[in-house]
């Protein structure tokens, strides 16, 4: 699909960003407002291109697959500052998670879309998701946040601070900064399975080793220094209580389904944070869930066990939304707010 391009005037909540920002999309499946609308956000290191040839989550999204692109219109957004479609931003920490949910927003607004059916996303992405459902609660008929949490933990916030150090500092700072990253994403299990200290009789190393040094040549390829700060940098600003500074007080409003979705074996956004804010969560809303996915694969699990994420998400796809010639009625001539690239 192409990418295609919304340009939004916007000032970043604390003020240090005022510029209009080349917001970069695509779309897969009907025409926008045809049929029910899947909102699909990208992780770390992810893009607006979620299903075909290189698609990320491709298993899936795509016809006659769990989100179906016959039945639904997948809507995904380039983070703004993650390169992919030739944007970067100077001064990463003028924004914050917040106003990637805020630009997000906005470009629904002009895009006239008035219901979506479900908001979706795994990490950051999911993240995304809280924020953006906490600004528009009537917004969403279902929110589905995956290894993801509403807040960066103590834990999160210092790997960061490891990551931050590794890319103002290394040599090969994506390169390098990717390697422990790595780590974090899998667990000790996941690498003894793979690994089992085997031996990269070419190179000379232990294969696990290997293993890293491709991943960080592999992003290095195609991801861009300022892109990664960016990124990195957004995840130190996940905190949808901000503003409010109680978690229910920010969630209270949220209109539509909260599925939760944790692995029980995740290093990154644990598990146990993904469950207490579920157990607190459950006291005021009837209509949150919790769904784990079993894997010894860690945070990377939601982009390695596809059959048990379809059999949590099959039922939420299954229930087609009638309403939505009603809900996304535009006229016809909202094309004209766009430009392709």
């Amino acid at each position: 699909m192409k990418l295609q391009t919304v340009h939004i005037p916007y000032t970043t909540q604390n003020e240090n960003f005022s510029d209009t920002i080349p917001l970069s999309f695509e779309v897969f499946g009907p025409t926008l407002c045809e049929a029910p609308i899947v909102l699909v956000n990208h992780a770390l290191t992810g893009n607006s291109s979620v299903t075909g040839e290189n698609g990320w989550w491709d298993q899936l999204i795509g016809d006659e697959k769990c989100i179906d692109t016959k039945h639904y219109t997948v809507l995904a957004f380039n983070i703004p500052g993650n390169g992919y479609d030739g944007f970067l931003l100077e001064n990463p920490e003028a924004f914050s998670l917040y106003d990637v949910a805020k630009l997000f927003l906005l470009a629904i607004n002009q895009l006239q879309i008035k219901k979506i059916h479900v908001a979706i996303g795994g990490s950051l992405g999911g993240s995304i998701a809280w924020q953006m459902a906490v600004l528009r609660p009537n917004l969403f008929e279902n929110v589905i946040p995956i290894a993801t949490d509403w807040k960066a933990t103590d834990w999160l916030l210092a790997n960061c601070r490891v990551q931050k150090q590794i890319l103002d500092n290394s040599e090969n700072p994506v390169h390098d900064a990717r390697i422990h990253a790595m780590t974090l994403y899998r667990t000790p299990e996941s690498f003894k399975q793979k690994f089992n200290r085997s031996i990269n009789e070419k190179l000379h190393v232990f294969n696990v080793e290997s293993w890293l040094l491709h991943h960080g040549k592999k992003l290095q390829t195609r991801f861009q220094l300022k892109a990664y700060k960016m990124m990195t940098h957004l995840l130190t600003t996940v905190n949808i209580a901000k503003e409010t500074g109680n978690f229910l007080s920010a969630v209270r409003n949220i209109q539509g389904n909260v599925h939760l979705v944790g692995v029980d074996t995740d290093l990154f956004f644990t598990n146990k944070e993904i469950k207490d804010t579920y157990q607190i969560y459950k006291t005021i809303k009837n209509n949150v869930y919790y769904h784990e996915i079993h894997s010894i694969h860690g945070h990377d699990a939601f982009l390695i066990e596809f059959e048990q994420l379809q059999t949590i998400l099959q039922p939420i796809f299954q229930k087609k939304n009638t309403n939505y010639e009603h809900h996304n009625h535009r006229q016809k001539n909202t094309r004209e707010t766009t430009s392709v690239n």
